[in-house]
């Protein structure tokens, strides 16, 4: 546990949870932890392969993530710093493992790209909104996940059309 997630916890805080934690429950809290660690793997993985790919699809695939992650994720922090709750700031270590396998990439980097950041992530990604805009209680953490949802939806469907052709063109 980092320093940051240790000062969070109450016996490091006398005891006593802060006020300002309590608004969110663990759920809620949950969701945006799993969103934020989400959109960070999204955007490290799509910077990695603006620098290793040789493929214009990929390339432009990876920009418009980084362009469209950061501007949500930017959405995400305020939302939940309004909330008293600091989100991850980087992805799971689980998470950053899988960039790092994906790093080491060179033969076939293009189709794990697609497959792994592109749609698998944001499988994971739509199924963690769905859930959130159904399950959430907190009513602006809701919003948010429901006015999320359809660009994350969009986004896969353009993972799975950019799956297929580096598909076709790796045989």
């Amino acid at each position: 546990m980092g320093t940051a997630a240790l000062a969070q916890t109450p016996a490091a805080s006398g005891g006593q949870v802060p006020a300002s934690t309590n608004k969110l429950d663990s759920e809620t809290r949950g969701f945006l932890t799993d969103a934020a660690e989400s959109g960070h793997l999204e955007m490290a993985g799509s910077k990695m392969a603006l620098e290793k790919s040789k493929n214009a699809d990929v390339k432009q695939f990876a920009q418009k993530m980084i362009d469209d992650h950061a501007k949500v994720g930017q959405q995400l922090e305020a939302l939940a710093k309004s909330k008293g709750f600091e989100p991850p700031k980087e992805p799971s270590m689980m998470q950053s493992a899988k960039l790092k396998a994906l790093g080491l990439r060179d033969e076939g980097f293009d189709k794990a790209y697609a497959d792994e950041i592109g749609v698998d992530a944001h499988e994971d990604a739509v199924k963690l909104f769905e859930k959130a805009s159904k399950e959430v209680k907190d009513p602006e953490v809701k919003q948010f996940a429901i006015e999320t949802l359809p660009s994350l939806q969009q986004h896969l469907q353009a993972a799975k059309t950019l799956q297929q052709s580096v598909t076709a063109k790796s045989r």
